[in-house]
């Protein structure tokens, strides 16, 4: 869609913070077209000694400009915007950040199992870290219940009760212990409220604590007792996160300045992209994003637009790594290794990660250990994110994940792997995915800054998107789901190339196969199920054909099982996984 309109031909800078490095990302039309045209990185400076973003933000536009060889700062350190006739500068700016510790919130439900477990589930969709919890049948006194948030000091209250014209009585009994405790902190920080409950007790709340904490008000997650409704209310609650970020991090106002407000935090942006794709693939499936950073993981599941949205702080690469792996569980991470390694030189290993996130693998041990730990993360952040997915979509079996189609993944150690077979295969491991889905790595990570554009320029975000090279397609994967023996042949597959040649396989329970398809070509896939395994064509034993794009590694066929099982033997794991790894070109 070529366009010659100046305004559909402004440039844009995205600016991520990090917890670990900063990112400059120019896009700028080329030709016609919106294009993603550069990066500059630097450090980032939320922490000692500098304690201020503004100094990695200068770092990595200065990088950014020596590569664009367009400048974007004047001489007297302003952002030179909007683009002058010589070409320097930008048309507008996006921030997203992920830095910073996350907001400390404590929970108040009405019903401990309904409207307190909804609170809890948008607590764990943003930056944010439950820290308590009160609710009607709380056994604790008042007086207990006020000293409990006097004692944690929460950034935030987040208050949930009562269905639209329900309840009323019992939700203003339940923010009493709120107010108390408010008022008693005196004049000091108080704890950003935001209320998520009944809203026609919007006044009656803001009367009661309007006078002593910031309130804020969002739409009721719980609008009735069937219904979770949390969308509407992460949209309040990330405005809430950015406001509370702009006061408490050094240097944010400047990005809210050059931005017009558009900061956003990192995981909410990226499950913008997650969800607008959502809208656009096959409805029967979800569309999967993981986004596994210094900050944490981030989990974005969408079904035909309705986002789940989880993050998880205590899940990153970056300074809590060393917490993220209790020592009985550390035999979790060595079973991915094909070298043999002592849990000490693991524990190790997590240490240095954490107080060193900013360094990189110098070794082949060390970059197995990274990919060994991101499989790890990733498998513990779906099984916390699954019990969010909604009861109805479809699954093939009830421990295991819905259909997904594509998958999108996000990482620095994915995409510095040495091999993209190394990262596919760290994916499969870590996500274990089921039928037949499209995996991609956002190999720029680019996903966030999209989300963030997306309110500003959505004819961009959906060229660069389009545009060939943003995104890595791995391959498409077919994940036969079956209860056969290993060495069982569970599926037969023929792949028809467009010049009528074609490749066939069988491929055994526990064995991966690869079957070529270059990027930019497609062919037809057909598949034979045997022994009533599953491969995603409408239950055990269906067979069927599809159009499959080229990628990457081509055709994967993983027969490893759901959930994959490993050999208790160290040789014969370690054998294993060189094995699957050969076959993925690693």
């Amino acid at each position: 869609m070529a366009t010659n309109s100046r305004i559909d031909a402004r440039s844009l800078l995205a600016i991520d913070v990090g917890a670990v490095r900063t990112r400059a990302m120019l896009f700028d039309a080329v030709e016609g077209r919106y294009r993603f045209l550069a990066e500059g990185v630097g450090p980032s400076t939320i922490g000692a000694p500098v304690r201020d973003v503004s100094e990695g933000v200068r770092r990595a536009i200065d990088q950014l400009q020596m590569i664009a060889g367009r400048p974007l700062i004047d001489e007297e350190e302003r952002l030179i915007s909007p683009t002058s006739p010589d070409g320097s500068g930008v048309d507008s700016v996006v921030a997203t950040f992920g830095a910073g510790p996350p907001v400390k919130v404590f929970a108040v439900g009405l019903l401990e199992d309904i409207s307190l477990e909804s609170a809890k589930n948008l607590i764990a969709s943003s930056h944010a870290r439950l820290v308590g919890s009160i609710s009607m049948n709380d056994r604790r006194k008042v007086e207990e219940q006020i000293d409990l948030i006097l004692k944690i000091r929460p950034d935030m209250i987040l208050v949930a009760g009562g269905t639209n014209k329900g309840a009323t009585h019992s939700v203003l009994n339940l923010i009493e212990p709120v107010g108390l405790a408010c008022y008693l902190m005196g004049n000091g920080a108080k704890p950003e409220i935001l209320f998520a409950g009944n809203e026609e007790l919007a006044e009656e709340v803001k009367d009661r604590l309007g006078g002593l904490a910031p309130v804020h008000f969002s739409p009721n997650v719980r609008p009735n007792l069937e219904n979770e409704q949390l969308g509407p209310a992460q949209v309040r609650m990330v405005e809430v996160l950015q406001h509370m970020s702009v006061a408490r991090i050094q240097g944010m106002q400047e990005l809210v300045s050059w931005s017009g407000g558009a900061v956003v935090p990192n995981s909410a942006a990226f499950g913008r992209v997650v969800k607008f794709l959502s809208k656009v693939y096959d409805p029967s499936k979800g569309v999967l994003g993981v986004n596994l950073a210094g900050s944490g993981l981030t989990v974005a599941a969408s079904f035909s637009g309705n986002l789940r949205l989880n993050v998880y702080p205590n899940l990153g690469m970056g300074t809590r790594l060393s917490g993220a792996f209790a020592p009985e569980r550390l035999g979790r991470i060595s079973r991915w290794l094909p070298y043999p390694m002592e849990n000490e030189q693991i524990l190790d290993y997590l240490f240095n990660r954490a107080l060193y996130p900013e360094s990189l693998a110098a070794t082949e041990e060390e970059m197995a250990l990274d990919l060994a730990i991101s499989r790890e993360l990733i498998r513990e952040g779906l099984k916390r994110s699954d019990q969010s997915f909604p009861e109805k979509v479809k699954r093939p079996g009830t421990d295991l994940l819905p259909w997904f189609e594509p998958i999108i993944a996000v990482g620095e150690i994915l995409a510095r792997a040495p091999t993209h077979g190394q990262a596919l295969l760290t994916l499969l491991d870590g996500i274990q995915p089921t039928g037949v889905t499209t995996v991609v790595l956002d190999q720029n990570n680019l996903t966030a800054a999209l989300g963030a554009a997306a309110g500003r320029n959505p004819l961009m975000v959906v060229q660069v998107l389009e545009a060939t090279g943003t995104f890595l397609n791995l391959g498409t994967v077919i994940s036969p789901v079956s209860r056969a023996r290993p060495g069982t042949p569970v599926v037969q597959a023929r792949l028809v190339y467009e010049d009528g040649s074609e490749v066939k396989a069988e491929v055994k329970q526990g064995n991966i196969e690869a079957l070529r398809l270059s990027p930019g070509q497609s062919a037809r896939l057909h598949l034979q199920p045997l022994h009533r395994s599953d491969v995603g064509m409408g239950g055990p034993g269906r067979s069927g054909s599809l159009r499959v794009n080229g990628g990457t590694l081509g055709v994967i066929i993983d027969a490893r099982g759901r959930p994959i099982h490993m050999p208790s033997d160290p040789e014969q794991r370690r054998e294993l996984l060189k094995k699957w790894l050969w076959v993925l070109g690693g």
